[in-house]
């Protein structure tokens, strides 16, 4: 089916935003994505906003709708940023595009936990290697693949995950967020209906969640668009043009989405983002 998408979207951006980590771009130029048991390969088609999308047009609005966050208006959110954020300002205009999805919440949280202290390939290769380890195979048809795994599969393949997922001083965290989510510590569906700072305080249950981490789950998997996850890209840039200060506080609900053009732009812009 073709879908148009009039808001900004591009789907390069998205995959290398450091919000995902088992996106894949395939040969034809099409893009794979996955959350939960749900799939889907989208390319862009010759017409400016027009994408050809393999999936029924009930899981395009079930799905794959809330997943990209096309309810809302990005390049609005763009354009209301002050003249005075010249920082901001210019990483808005190197993000352009990127959306924050709204992933699973179990792969988000087990992917935000391994990523500590970890390069964005590499938290790719043990995210995708702890669903090839106990993750539900799966043939769609373009090649194979797996699922990403419940938290008891994860428990029940423990030997495996540690001795081939090169997880290192992070197997007992990951253990022990799967033990949360199966015994109930931590009901992942509750924290949907939760205010922001519970669901927060009910991540950092889990040994090796702290802020950072839980701020991104709240942001990448419960939409939580006011979290902005401070981590060492952040700094540098906090650092660097902001005088050490938060620039984030300012725009409330949006700051979790000028975050991830921060986070691109200084990991893909080479210029001073001072420049206008």
């Amino acid at each position: 089916m073709f879908v148009t998408i009039q808001d900004d979207f591009d789907l390069e951006k998205i995959m290398n935003s450091g919000q995902c980590f088992r996106v894949k771009k395939l040969e034809d130029g099409s893009f794979r994505f996955i959350t939960g048991h749900s799939l889907l390969y989208i390319r862009a088609a010759d017409t400016p906003g027009l994408y050809e999308a393999d999936c029924s047009e009930e899981d395009w609005e079930r799905v794959w709708t809330p997943y990209f966050d096309l309810g809302r208006n990005y390049a609005a959110i763009r354009g209301a940023i002050p003249d005075d954020d010249i920082p901001m300002r210019n990483a808005a205009a190197c993000g352009a595009g990127i959306r924050v999805l709204r992933q699973d919440p179990f792969e988000t949280l087990i992917s935000f936990i391994i990523s500590q202290r970890k390069s964005i390939p590499s938290i790719r290769s043990s995210v995708g290697a702890i669903a090839n380890v106990c993750g539900e195979a799966v043939e769609s048809g373009r090649e194979s693949l797996h699922y990403f795994p419940a938290p008891e599969a994860i428990l029940s393949h423990s030997r495996e995950i540690e001795a081939i997922c090169r997880l290192g001083y992070r197997v007992p965290y990951v253990f022990d967020a799967a033990r949360a989510v199966t015994d109930g510590t931590v009901d992942l569906t509750q924290l949907s209906s939760l205010p922001d700072e519970l669901v927060e305080a009910m991540l950092m249950r889990i040994k090796g969640v702290g802020p950072k981490v839980a701020g991104c789950v709240a942001l990448f998997a419960y939409g939580r668009t006011s979290f902005a996850p401070i981590d060492v890209w952040i700094r540098k840039v906090m650092d660097l043009y902001y005088n050490g200060r938060n620039p984030f506080p300012r725009y409330g609900d949006t700051a979790g989405i000028l975050q991830q053009y921060i986070y691109y732009a200084v990991q893909h812009e080479t210029r001073d983002l001072l420049k206008d």
